[in-house]
């Protein structure tokens, strides 16, 4: 059928000539030349295989034929601009909306400035937030339940495309008095790796990080105490329950008020990208788009 029938530029052109009667002034509303207009009339003419514009110096005159094919016409661009409204509408809805989903401590420490930096570029938008460990946020992406997402780890998970917004370390901490903030040289890898610790749960970036840092002396040992959330590991260490290892921005406030003290660790490394992901060749768009954008300025 799209052979037979004219595109939706030629059958505004005809209605536009049958307004005017001039295809010079149809040509003039529609931002065309006029030997452009007149190409695409009689390019619409061998088309149908009829006349449909009688031209002479007085104007440009619709044929029998032509006002016929007008009326028909008329019906087709007014469904075409309520498909347009339609579409408009999706659009409108989806860029309402940004369901972000994102690991603990991205929601905790950096997200919350992207979202302002984000309203007041759209200040419409609803924003619900999903946080959850780094497996979680994938999950959720690859269920449709969230439009992008933030993840800190070793690589894109499986199934999701990424792009690098930030970078972040880990470090070593532990209550003061513990035995090692009074260690004169760097904690030697073995010797983390053998001691009971408190840490995330498995399936969060930073126990990802942790398990491949020491997969080379030994391994993690057994976890002294294992928790679901950055929020609560640190009250665990800062409580004196014992070493911790956590995001370097999550430590920044204990650190400055000696609440916990840095323990220094050779030979390993702590170090590791956070990601803006979200499915496999589904580029975001909208809002998610705009978030994206503005992380990546930040970083």
């Amino acid at each position: 059928m799209a052979h037979r029938v004219p595109d939706l530029a030629a059958l505004e052109l005809l209605l536009a000539v049958a307004r005017h009667g001039s295809l010079g002034r149809a040509a003039r509303e529609l931002g065309v030349t006029q030997p452009a207009a007149s190409s695409r009339i009689r390019s619409m003419e061998r088309q149908l295989g009829v006349a449909l514009v009688d031209r002479s110096p007085r104007g440009s005159r619709l044929t029998d034929a032509g006002a016929l094919v007008t009326d028909w016409a008329r019906r087709i661009v007014e469904a075409a601009e309520a498909f347009d409204a339609g579409a408009q509408a999706l659009r409108d809805r989806r860029d309402s909306r940004l369901r972000v989903a994102a690991s603990m401590t991205i929601a905790e420490y950096l997200l919350p400035g992207w979202l302002i930096a984000l309203r007041q570029q759209r200040p419409g938008t609803a924003v619900s937030l999903l946080a959850g460990n780094s497996a979680a946020v994938a999950e959720r992406l690859l269920r449709g339940e969230a439009d992008l997402g933030f993840v800190e780890g070793l690589a894109v998970p499986e199934g999701l495309d990424g792009a690098v917004v930030g970078h972040d370390r880990l470090v070593v901490v532990a209550a003061p008095g513990h035995e090692w903030t009074r260690r004169r040289s760097p904690l030697p890898p073995e010797k983390l790796a053998a001691a009971p610790l408190v840490l995330r749960e498995r399936g969060s970036g930073t126990r990802q990080v942790l398990d491949s840092a020491l997969a080379a002396h030994g391994g993690l040992a057994e976890p002294l105490l294992e928790l679901a959330s950055t929020t609560a590991v640190k009250a665990a260490a800062v409580s004196g329950a014992g070493p911790a290892v956590l995001s370097e921005l999550a430590v920044t406030e204990e650190l400055a008020s000696r609440r916990l003290v840095r323990i220094p660790v050779e030979g390993v490394r702590l170090r590791r990208d956070l990601r803006a992901v979200w499915p496999h060749g589904h580029r975001p768009t909208g809002p998610a788009r705009d978030l994206l954008s503005l992380t990546r300025s930040a970083g």
